[in-house]
Formats: C-alpha cells, structure tokens, sequence
C-alpha cells in the first residue's frame, strides 16, 4: 500500500466554553492539561485509484456539521479523491473538551449554543492531518495484532448486561470487551509511521469536576506511545503517529473501583445506582487512582503498554484490495425482518427519563434515577408545558421507554436530533472497520460485530478481522441490545431510536459487508442526503471584550512568584495578570499557552523542554472582575527531571480599545523567576 499518517492540533478555546460529554452546564473550560489533536492515516493503492482515511480526533463525538465541512473543504481541496465513502471520523470520546460543535438543537442546551471558534477549530485541524498525512504518502507496509487489555474497565450498567439470553452471556469470559485490535505502519525500509488501536472504554478517568480541557485516558496513551517514538522532540511534535481510537464502549468504565456512595462509602451496585441517602446524585465510580489525575495516567498507562507489547509483535500482514461502503439512511423509518414473519421499526428519536439520570461515571440533575419504566408525573407535566406531548405513535413505539424529551417531534427553531444518519465500512484487505455513528454497548458491538462477519464468510471473504470505530460520522447517543433496551438504564433511556435500533443496524451493515464482498459497493443506493442548517452563530457565550490590568501592573506581570528551589514530585507554580485565552484561540490555531524552559551553561541560552500539550503543566485560568484574570501556570516536576536551572513562561493575547468602535488583540508574554532543581 501507499501510506500516510498526520497529527493536526483541534483544541479550540479553553476557557467559558462547556466541555463536552457529561452535558453538565455549570462544567466550564477553565484552562488546559493537554492538547487535543486529530490523527489522519491515508492508506491507497499503488495502482488503482482506491483509498481509505481513518481519523480519530481527541473531541467527545464527531458531529453531523463537523462531518459536512470536513467534506465540503477536502471536496475543494482533492475533488473526488476523498468522499463520504472512504473518509471516516471517528471521536475519541473524551468528556474534556470543548462542545458548541453542533447542529442539532439537543446539544445547544448544554454547549451554550453553535460556538464557530470550537467548530473551526475541530474542522481545520481534521482537515490539517488529512492534507499533512496526503503530503507524505509513501510506500509501507501494514501489521494487525490482537490482544487482552487488563484492569482497565468495568461494566458501568451489570444489571442491563444480565438481562441478555444466558447463552449468549456464557460465549464470553467478561461482561466487557478486553480486546484491543492494532494495526502497525511502517514504510518498505521497516521506518515505524504509526499505529491505530481501537479499545473499548469510556475516556472519563477525568470526572465532571474538571475544567481543564484534556484527551483524558485514551489521549495519555497516545502521548506515551508518541513520546517514545519521537525522540527527543516536544510532545504534539515528530512524524510518529499513534492514535487511540473508540469502539463499542457504550457501557464500559474505566472507573475500575466501581459505584459508592459519596456520602456514606457503601457500594451503589444496585439496578437503580441509587444511595440509601441521597439517592441517585450520590452514586459515583472511583478510578483506580487517589484522584482524578491519577486514575487518568494508570488507565492511559495500561492500554498503552498492551499497545506497545503488540505493536513489537505485529507480524499478521494485512493485504488485499481498498473497498468502502457508506449510505445515508433515515434512522427514524427503518423496517426490520426479524425473521419471515415479523416485521418491527424503528422509531422517531427520542430520549427517556434515564437519560436525566447521567450514569455512574457522571450523575445527572434533579435525582432522576435510572431503570425508570414509569414516567414522572411531575417532570412529564413540565415537559408537556414546555416542549409539547409526545404523540401516541411515538409512546407506543418506544415502549417500555418512557418518554422525556421527544427530541424527533421537536423542531424549533431546528432539528433536535438527526433523523438521517452515516452507516459505514472501510476495508482495508482482511481488516474492516465498522464506522457506527454512537455509543454500542459491549454486546451489541459483539452482535454487530458476528454478524457483519457472517455476512462477509457467506459471500466468499471468510477471515475478516472486524472491528467497530465508535463516535463516527453523527453522534446519535447510544446503542443498547434489544433485552438492555427493557430495563431503560441510562444506555437504553438513549437509545433514540427505540428497542429495535441494533436490529436495524444490524442489517444496514450486513447490506453494507454483502456489497464489499461481492463487489458491488457502486450499486448501493446513498440514500438522503442531510441537512445543513443555516447556523452561523447562535452562542450564549460571553463576548470578549475590553480587558485591563491592575494598578501599576501590566499584562504578564507575575503576581506569585515561584520558589527559588524545588525537587522532584514537587509543584512549581507562578501566577501572572492574564488575559482571556478565547483570545489566543481565535487569534492563532496553534498557540502554545506556556513553556517550561532550562538553562543551558553551555549556550548561555534558555532551551524550551516542556509546552503546554505536555501532560506533566496544567494552565489555569480565573475570571476576576472589571476585565480582569489571573493565570496560572503549574508544573508537576517528574521523576527523573534532569537538576538544573529552569523558569516557566506564559504566553497570552489581551483585547486592548484603539478607538470607539476598534478593538485590537495584542500579544503579550511573561516569565517567573529562574528557580533550581536540586
């Protein structure tokens, strides 16, 4: 093959704008851990005119609109090199990024509205590791290897798994999926290009107390893993690309301690996830770490090292022909033959009252709890008032899911929820990838998964290694098995589609895998095309606007100096008159907020060893009042950092009043004292 591989940086702003996951509001950026970034891997036959692109970007799901300008841009950019056939974008699912990416109304709520500086940021960068991995294709070679990640998850909803037929519960050894699927690339002189792992966990070690913007788990794997193959070069820099891409993770934690009580201690294990007191708001899963941080690294650390131990013994070729597979097909209408007699459908999207609940690895409001079967008199009440009742077809299709948000019958002032959704395969030789536009719960992926590779045994391909890439294309919540989908815990309360979403699926993709196999991917029908709204700017963002320094201080002046000596496992910290960092976002795509630079004797120079993406600084911002902000600037000194003299640096851009009507960016920097590492 032809390949090539890309790393763009997406990270957009860091600060007011809410990060995207845990749909908590008051869930605000307020500064950064580590960057976000888009990893682009092209591969194409040599001869013919046939390729793939798989990108997996450190954001929470790929959007409908993400999706649409991404293709409109490589449209203009490569004509039909690049479609909606053979370009998939996957999320890596991190809960610690910024949102306002969408279209549909639904996600507006909790993102404040379309934020354009967050949308660009996402769409440029994707498209920035698509052009870089397009500017270096080379001749390569590619490697598959297969493995049991350990430690690392949990079951987030047991009692939803048990529900499934005990003889197909007794085919496997755990109720998650331990199976990490690598492909190795390395050029024809043997020179490592990178990696793709897919894994299925939750990115959400980093719980909805956080306000820095991070790649979470998944993202820490993926800095270990180009740390080391980039030698000496500063983390988001080097060739070497390795991604660490989202499968069917719809109920599976990372939060390895499991569900208690934050109140009282006792385990929460139960089918509601509710506390004796405090019900179900108090009911949380702990990582394996004494915090956040720490949970982050150990689960990060863990996929990492399984990925490092099968890229060294990737020796499974992958060869064979490029094919891709893709249809538009309106999810709300589909008919389903369960066998020659019945026939069942899918339903408009809607969302039932365990959505409101949240999940174990992030509570919900008001103490919703899940499990509910019955609706609340109350909340339906308000519901009716405010959005309008669902009709009768649309509670009778999505029983025994009762209905909270009708987001399919809700259309001001637009959409609520997509109706036409991506369905997708891309096969590379004996690899295919199963791009699914949601969150698939370990047996639904497995049910998925089986049947796309019967589908592919039946009709001469036998051997196919399938795996699914989660949050691609449209986000459409979860997707949950028919027997989960009765006891609606939250995955099932989302299951927007109603109880027959996986059976639909289910033959979407066999239609897709029969086409691959037998050739014929250029007869499918594409089916509707979605819609692209007429949002330019709809935000409850504040605006930026004139800021100002206290008295008799300027920009980057520090407030809190550093100590003058600090040793390993400490935390240097300094605090400067900042500015907003929205600034530096919608000033310049790549701004690096902070360096933490040594001093070289021998060049009587300061040489910059650690950037803002480095996972070992964390860069905080604090609104003050009257234009004003703090910002600090942290870094947690590793183990093993080299003693000498260092200082931290910070790096801003203020909005400054020129004239009554014109307001300029200025840019500005500040530096702490030089300290010692002893």
């Amino acid at each position: 093959y032809l390949v090539g591989v890309g790393r763009a940086d997406c990270t957009g702003p860091v600060a007011q704008v809410p990060l995207m996951g845990y749909a908590n509001p008051d869930q605000v950026g307020g500064g950064l851990l580590s960057r976000l970034y888009s990893r682009a891997f092209i591969v194409a036959e040599p001869e013919g005119s046939k390729r793939v692109v798989f990108v997996s970007a450190d954001i929470g799901m790929v959007s409908q609109r993400v999706r649409l300008e991404v293709l409109k841009q490589l449209r203009s950019k490569y004509g039909e090199l690049y479609r909606q056939d053979n370009v998939i974008l996957s999320g890596t699912h991190t809960h610690s990024g910024p949102g306002g990416y969408f279209q549909y109304t639904l996600f507006w709520i909790t993102s404040k509205g379309l934020v354009q500086p967050a949308l660009n940021s996402i769409v440029n960068g994707i498209v920035k590791s698509i052009d870089i991995a397009h500017e270096n294709m080379k001749k390569g070679r590619l490697f598959i290897n297969r493995g049991t990640v350990e430690n690392s998850q949990i079951n987030r909803s047991p009692f939803s798994y048990l529900a499934n037929p005990e003889s197909e519960r007794k085919r496997y050894p755990s109720n998650t999926d331990k199976e990490m699927l690598l492909l190795k690339m390395v050029d024809e002189d043997g020179h490592e290009l990178g990696l793709i792992s897919w894994f299925a966990v939750h990115p959400v070690s980093m719980n909805n107390s956080n306000h820095l913007v991070n790649s979470d788990n998944v993202g820490y794997a993926s800095y270990l893993f180009e740390q080391e193959k980039n030698k000496g070069m500063l983390p988001g820099e080097g060739s070497f690309v390795a991604a660490f891409a989202s499968s069917n993770l719809g109920d599976v934690s990372p939060n390895t301690r499991g569900p208690f009580c934050a109140n009282t201690g006792e385990s929460c294990d139960n089918p509601q996830s509710t506390c004796p007191v405090g019900g179900a708001a108090m009911c949380m899963a702990e990582g394996p770490g004494k915090d956040m941080f720490e949970s982050t690294r150990i689960i990060g650390q863990n996929i990492y090292l399984k990925a490092k131990e099968l890229y060294e013994k990737a020796s499974q070729e992958v060869t064979g022909p490029l094919s891709s597979a893709h249809q538009w097909v309106n999810m709300s209408d589909v008919s389903v033959e369960l066998d020659a007699t019945h026939t069942v459908k899918t339903c408009k999207p809607a969302l039932g009252h365990s959505f409101a609940a949240g999940t174990i690895d992030g509570v919900g409001a008001f103490n919703f709890t899940q499990g509910s079967v019955e609706g609340d008199p109350f909340w339906d009440q308000i519901r009716d008032q405010i959005l309008g009742e669902p009709s009768n077809e649309t509670k009778a299709c999505h029983k025994p899911k009762p209905i909270l948000f009708n987001t399919g019958e809700m259309t001001w002032p637009h959409p609520w929820h997509p109706d036409i959704v991506d369905v997708q395969i891309a096969a590379i030789g004996s690899l295919a990838i199963l791009a699914v536009p949601g969150e698939f719960t370990t047996m639904s992926g497995r049910r998925l998964r089986e049947a796309v590779k019967s589908e592919f045994d039946s009709h001469g391909t036998p051997g196919m290694n399938v795996v699914i890439a989660g949050l691609c294309n449209v986000y459409t919540h979860y997707i949950t098995t028919y027997e989960e989908y009765q006891l609606q815990r939250y995955e099932a309360a989302s299951t927007i589609y109603g109880p027959h979403t996986l059976s639909a699926y289910i033959q979407l993709y066999r239609g897709l895998a029969k086409a691959i196999a037998l050739n014929a991917t250029q007869e499918l029908s594409p089916g509707p095309e979605p819609p692209l709204f007429n949002v330019t700017s709809l935000t409850l963002l504040p605006s930026l606007s004139v800021e100002s320094a206290p008295a008799n201080k300027t920009f980057g002046d520090v407030l809190e100096e550093v100590r003058q000596e600090y040793r390993e496992g400490e935390v240097a910290e300094v605090t400067f008159v900042g500015a907003n960092p929205r600034n530096s976002a919608e000033n310049a795509t790549e701004h690096n907020f902070l360096t933490v630079e040594r001093y070289s004797n021998i060049s009587s120079s300061w040489r910059v060893v650690l950037n803002d993406a480095s996972w070992d600084t964390r860069f905080y911002w604090s609104k003050g009042s009257r234009g004003r902000s703090n910002v600090t600037v942290e870094w947690h000194i590793a183990v093993g950092t080299e003693p000498g003299v260092y200082r931290l640096r910070y790096f801003g851009h203020y909005k400054k009043r020129v004239a009554l009507f014109r307001v300029i960016t200025v840019p500005f920097e500040g530096s702490s004292s030089a300290f010692q590492i002893t």
